[in-house]
């Protein structure tokens, strides 16, 4: 440039600040998340915990209906001569993987529920009441027992699954192991409805009538998820060809099976019915057409699969079903309970 001297014209431009990456920026942001949680970032975590867990109810059905429940024949050892899986004399090679992703999965799942269980001991938020050093107010120790839960509940379940093999998959050992998970994925719904969004909003006016109806809800799911164990239990998907079944008619308990399914049908339309006409929240309005919906659906899934030979994949897609049914009903009950107003979230 004319008039401007050469070595200044040839300086070379300033490079921008180096930046950190993103992988390191998500990283921080994890650990501030979990370290010191928003309200927010306490719903995030929660919700992982919930879904970690229907996970886990996911890959052990898939682990049953696959006759691969020895795939593995000891525990924690997949065989007695390999830690991971291998194939044996007992079972293929593809059985094994099976049922060893599954025990994977449920590293994954304790990982989480630790992340759950510090993230709701680092909370703070106003919401749970100041305390003292000594007492914490009932709030959060509700909050920290919820979460604690979940890691407790994982060690139980591992031990529990060991019991299921040493017994050669007892029909009594394996229905306690799959209600046991259904306690837990309880727990880590109650967690997530205390961050849920509306959650915090203050006193509903809900008639008790439509409380004492999601307390009946919340027990016959509990009968039918109890009774499906049973019906698994008796048939052919036992969880491999030749371990011990309940001794019961097959016919007869997926008939009373059915006939809980017609009750809790009976019972959603009740719901649906008084949530209309008593202007329920509409929170509460939409969980209840959605429960609505998902009934009937399990319904014509648990029809198909009974008159089709139970094939195992429409009888994995009906104990997901269940899992999602028992998630809904959970969620409605939380929804119609008396709250009291608390402080606006941060």
């Amino acid at each position: 440039m004319k008039g401007v001297p050469a070595e200044v014209t040839a300086r070379p431009a300033p490079t921008p600040a180096p930046r950190r990456s993103a992988v390191r920026r998500a990283l921080a942001w994890a650990i501030v998340s979990v370290l010191a949680p928003s309200r927010a970032a306490m719903r995030g975590i929660s919700l992982a915990g919930v879904i970690s867990i229907a996970g886990s109810i996911a890959t052990g059905a898939a682990v049953r209906l696959s006759q691969s429940g020895l795939g593995c024949t000891t525990w924690p050892n997949c065989t007695g001569q390999s830690l991971v899986a291998a194939s044996s004399r007992h079972s293929s090679l593809m059985h094994a993987w099976v049922e060893f992703g599954n025990r994977l999965f449920v590293t994954l799942v304790m990982i989480v529920s630790i992340v759950v269980l510090v993230a709701a001991w680092r909370y703070k938020g106003d919401e749970l009441g100041a305390g003292t050093a000594r007492r914490w107010p009932p709030r959060r120790r509700l909050l920290v027992g919820l979460a604690a839960v979940q890691p407790a509940g994982v060690v139980a379940q591992a031990i529990l699954g060991g019991i299921v093999v040493l017994t050669n998959l007892s029909p009594v050992s394996v229905s306690i192991h799959f209600l046991a998970t259904m306690a837990i994925l309880a727990a880590a719904v109650a967690l997530y409805d205390m961050f849920a969004v509306g959650a915090q909003s203050g006193a509903m006016a809900v008639r008790p009538e439509l409380r004492w109806l999601s307390a009946a809800l919340l027990g016959v799911t509990s009968l039918m998820v109890a009774a499906g164990t049973v019906v698994t239990g008796t048939g052919p998907l036992a969880g491999a060809a030749d371990v011990p079944r309940y001794r019961l008619p097959l016919e007869g308990v997926t008939q009373f099976h059915a006939d809980i399914g017609w009750l809790l049908g009976g019972l959603t339309v009740a719901m649906v019915v008084g949530l209309r006409f008593a202007a329920a929240p509409p929170p509460a309005v939409r969980l209840g057409w959605l429960l609505l919906g998902l009934t009937v659906l399990q319904g014509v899934i648990g029809y198909s699969q009974y008159f089709s030979g139970l094939p195992a994949g429409l009888v994995w897609v009906h104990v997901l079903g269940s899992a999602v049914i028992w998630i809904t009903v959970l969620r409605l009950f939380f929804a119609l309970r008396p709250r009291a107003a608390t402080p606006a979230a941060g």
